[in-house]
């Protein structure tokens, strides 16, 4: 059995729990599924693809890895739940434009950078700003894309302060985005297996948890 149910358990009600199963098998998915799990995070697309056609159809497929403009349009055929990792206006133009072709509006997370990690990727403050000056508040200029909050990840470090640091800067952004941008039942994605604690107690909506839930991929 997994430990979904334990985590699940020791999170408040209003924090939505995504069980990160990139690398990881369809039983062990189908096993935490059994569990009560309905949201699940990959981060490629093809091995995503796969999955989603071998289990449940009532399965919340969170899509939070880096995202190339050439997935798009297969990653958007199979209606994703969620995309976290909209790292540029660039990748989010892509996505309102296929989204437009198949008829259908998707809901994404814009990933801001505030980690003091390069290799990091995500908007700065200053991009998300001036992106975000170009809408009125709902109404966006990608009206095939429906911006729902952020997501981000701290800086990899013991240091707690700077994990913190990092948490509280992406609470900051997020709270002004919902003033900014009116967004009902705005979403704030923060928080890993090894951090998810912290991210939670700075305010988290959400939480991404693998290897905490799973075991460490192989």
């Amino acid at each position: 059995m997994t430990n979904w149910l334990s985590i699940r358990q020791s999170l408040p009600a209003d924090v939505q729990l995504v069980a990160v199963s990139k690398y990881h098998s369809i039983t062990q998915i189908a096993e935490a599924y059994a569990e009560g799990c309905r949201d699940f995070g990959e981060s490629r697309v093809q091995e995503l693809t796969v999955k989603q056609a071998a289990l449940p159809q009532d399965i919340r497929w969170h899509f939070i890895g880096h995202l190339q403009t050439n997935k798009v349009r297969s990653l958007l055929k199979i209606r994703p739940y969620l995309i976290h990792s909209v790292d540029s206006e660039h990748l989010l133009a892509a996505i309102d434009a296929e989204a437009a072709k198949q008829g259908f509006v998707q809901d994404v997370l814009l990933e801001l950078h505030v980690a003091n990690e390069e290799t990091k990727s995500g908007f700065n403050i200053n991009e998300f700003h001036e992106l975000l000056s170009s809408f009125n508040f709902h109404l966006s200029p990608y009206p095939h894309v429906r911006v729902r909050g952020l997501m981000g990840m701290s800086t990899n470090t013991d240091d707690e302060q700077e994990i913190r640091r990092c948490f509280r800067e992406l609470h900051d952004q997020y709270h002004w985005m919902k003033c900014q941008l009116s967004i009902v039942n705005c979403q704030l994605s923060m928080g890993m297996s090894d951090d998810y604690h912290l991210a939670v107690s700075e305010g988290s909506t959400m939480v991404r948890i693998g290897s905490a839930i799973f075991g460490e991929a192989h």
